[in-house]
């Protein structure tokens, strides 16, 4: 029989996938929006624009988290108790942050951007009013107080079950020349996940913090680069993490698929351990433009900007190659999307590498070509294993059967992310600026190839979201089939 706090696990995990889905749609057509407008297909006023950017921005990486989250808690499950009462108290408060962002976007005509970087969300509270401002920075605010309840308990519970977060991470292999195997796969990116983004969610809770006693004492200031550097190391140590915690399901899934293990090996760990420690520093190479930085942090910026893209993904890209090269892999859905997904991160990490270069980053990185990084490795990376294991989610719970039209969804997804992505990338090859929301004549062309495999690409997603919902009525039937075969 199965247990009652594992099927609330289960619960949570539906619920949270099926607005992970429905929230990305609507995100992809905020998107697409803004690439019209700006291919002078349609015409929305600045103020529209700008507010259109603000959520797209602040909705995709939160409902990204949202939608790595589940995955985590999911497989992390099977291998340690956990409360399913924590992850309903992080969805709770998620989605009233999100209300809260909504409201002062839409209601209170904030349109900041998701940088929300100090002083302007003390100017925009000085145009529009004070509420839009402080809605959307309480409702950041309590976003990340969900996470980091979330975090320490998970913390507490790796304490508890392994003896400390050092040999969750695999200490007592790397470095006191323990035999075998590390922890399995999700407690090692788990293990990461918390201390990264725990780190970057108090530096950005610091900005948030400090930037709403200054709307409600203008007498309070604070040093603008240093509130900078709060923000952005909040905002890439978050995005950054919500591939590492959807990458668990790359590694559990093609086990599965393969009935090979993803064996937690010393070089897996050591890949780890050093995407760790990366993670939290090279949020730096966003601040390669601002002269005011100390010359040595850019230096880290750059450099370790490189070897970021190494451990991880260098690990996980050839072991999912590994895992699969002659093996009895069935390609259906799920597995697809998991080893397609491969190829996104992998891709989109190039041109990152590319504009972390100091004398590229001064051209580029005010282009459509950070974009262009940036939704080939969220799209075509993180959303991807998002969608592939919602299919794996309702085909082992429920009863969920892959049909003809999953396969022309997940090709149309994939071509056309990839049309998408070129065209961010050729549009900052162009100079074409990003955040403006009138576009030159000689720029528009990339924008309309954009808008339209965004379309396309909207399509496909709108696939994936009716087939999760219609396979979410069949979850439990399969426990239930199985349970039914052991009685008789």
């Amino acid at each position: 029989m199965e247990s009652k706090a594992r099927k609330q696990i289960k619960k949570g995990v539906a619920f949270s996938l099926m607005v992970t889905s429905v929230v990305l749609v609507f995100m992809m057509f905020f998107g697409v929006m803004m690439l019209l407008n700006q291919g002078n297909v349609v015409k929305i006023s600045a103020q529209l624009f700008y507010k259109v950017m603000t959520i797209h921005g602040t909705g995709m990486i939160g409902i990204a988290a949202l939608g790595g989250s589940a995955i985590m808690w999911y497989y992390l499950s099977k291998y340690i108790h956990l409360n399913p009462k924590v992850f309903f108290t992080n969805l709770i408060l998620s989605l009233i942050g999100v209300v809260m962002i909504l409201a002062a976007i839409f209601v209170f005509n904030f349109s900041d951007g998701w940088t929300f970087l100090y002083p302007l969300p003390s100017a925009s509270a000085k145009l529009n009013g004070s509420a839009g401002a402080l809605f959307f920075l309480f409702g950041l605010l309590l976003l990340g107080i969900g996470y980091l309840v979330m975090y320490f308990y998970l913390a507490a519970r790796l304490i508890k079950e392994y003896g400390g977060l050092g040999k969750s991470l695999g200490w007592d292999y790397i470095f006191r020349g323990k035999k075998g195997y590390g922890p399995p796969a999700a407690v090692v990116a788990t293990t990461m996940v918390i201390i990264a983004n725990s780190t970057g969610i108090l530096a950005g809770a610091t900005a948030i913090v400090e930037s709403i006693v200054n709307i409600l004492n203008p007498k309070f200031t604070f040093d603008p680069m240093l509130a900078k550097h709060l923000t952005y190391a909040f905002g890439h140590i978050f995005a950054n993490c919500t591939i590492y915690m959807a990458v668990i399901a790359v590694y559990e899934v093609l086990s599965e698929y393969t009935g090979r293990p993803w064996k937690s090996n010393k070089a897996f760990l050591i890949a780890w351990n050093f995407s760790t420690l990366f993670t939290l520093m090279i949020y730096t190479h966003h601040l390669l433009m601002d002269f005011a930085v100390p010359r040595w942090m850019l230096i880290i910026g750059q450099i370790f900007s490189y070897a970021n893209g190494l451990p991880v993904m260098v690990v996980t890209a050839y072991g999912a190659l590994m895992i699969v090269f002659r093996s009895a892999v069935k390609w259906d859905f799920a597995s697809s999307m998991m080893f397609l997904a491969m190829f996104g991160w992998v891709a989109g990490a190039v041109p990152a590498i590319i504009d972390a270069t100091i004398v590229v980053n001064h051209v580029m990185h005010n282009t459509k070509w950070v974009p262009g990084h940036f939704h080939t490795y969220m799209g075509m990376g993180v959303i991807a294993m998002i969608f592939g294991f919602m299919y794996y989610f309702t085909k082992t719970e429920g009863t969920q059967k892959q049909k003809g039209i999953d396969n022309l969804a997940i090709s149309t997804y994939f071509f056309f992310f990839t049309g998408l992505a070129g065209s961010f990338l050729y549009a900052g090859k162009i100079s074409t600026p990003r955040r403006w929301a009138e576009h030159l004549p000689e720029w528009t062309g990339a924008d309309q190839v954009g808008a339209l495999c965004g379309v396309l690409i909207i399509i496909a997603a709108v696939i994936f979201t009716i087939r999760f919902i219609i396979g979410l009525r069949t979850l439990g039937k399969n426990s239930e089939t199985n349970s039914l075969k052991s009685v008789s």
